[in-house]
């Protein structure tokens, strides 16, 4: 399993001031630690860069956006140091494109689950497709959507991400998901999907950069304390994931 793990990349392109960040794993798109922390770092990198005005983030195929983190890393927790830098990664994620001067559109063109729920929630703008249902798992397995919630709950409320946090077993469709404030845009397909993303990457591009710098300061106005308040959470998620409860609930769902 270490070499699946291994697998996967994450990808980056520069076009015309436009800035394309691609990642991708076998498994869904699922994203292990080593993953994460080349998103987060490929994030960061291109908010530094001037010859970039936008950020387009996308996972590779035509099925899964991102299923989450790395179910078979979460099995091998054993320690408490361990389980703080495993729920990291997608604070990591998250705090990148909190603080990243560059607005991020995400492209979401199927299923989210987890964390590829509070990856759709970092960006500034996120359009999808009709199959891009979501679903916060983390309760089913004895956890609960902690790192990710901060994020998820500023974009759709406290009522849906409580509904989501919730009911984890169940999957709410993208148009749910529209209604909340997750999506601005639900399509049909993919081609008419890129059509849009790629027609707002070229306004955006063409647009003031200290004004879109400023936008953005404005939007995440509030957050200034999420880089102690992730690190908090993902505590909380390490310590949960070593009860014996937690155990039991990941070795149940592993066997399904």
């Amino acid at each position: 399993m270490a070499d699946i793990l291994e697998q996967g990349k994450v990808d980056q392109s520069i076009a015309n001031g436009i800035a394309t960040v691609t990642f991708f794993h076998p498994l869904s798109n699922s994203l292990p630690g080593k993953l994460l922390n080349e998103l987060a770092k490929t994030i960061t990198d291109l908010g530094k860069n001037d010859s970039v005005r936008v950020v387009v983030l996308k996972s590779a195929g035509e099925r899964a956006f991102c299923a989450g983190a790395s179910f078979d890393e979460l099995i091998d927790i054993n320690d408490l140091e361990t389980g703080k830098i495993f729920f990291s990664g997608f604070a990591n994620v998250i705090n990148a494109c909190r603080t990243c001067p560059k607005l991020i559109i995400g492209r979401v063109q199927g299923k989210a689950v987890g964390g590829g729920v509070g990856v759709a929630s970092a960006v500034d703008y996120c359009v999808a497709t009709k199959f891009a249902s979501v679903k916060l798992s983390e309760l089913a397995v004895g956890i609960g959507p902690f790192v990710v919630g901060p994020a998820v709950e500023r974009k759709i409320g406290v009522s849906a991400m409580s509904q989501l946090a919730i009911d984890a077993t169940e999957w709410q469709s993208a148009q749910w998901a529209k209604e909340k404030g997750l999506y601005t845009e639900v399509y049909d397909t993919i081609e008419e999907m890129d059509k849009a993303v790629n027609e707002l990457a070229n306004k955006l591009n063409n647009s003031n950069p200290e004004a879109m710098r400023l936008l953005k300061q404005i939007f995440w106005k509030g957050t200034e304390d999420w880089s102690d308040l992730l690190k908090q959470r993902a505590a909380m998620s390490g310590e949960l994931v070593l009860s014996e409860f937690s155990k039991n609930a990941i070795n149940k769902f592993k066997n399904k």
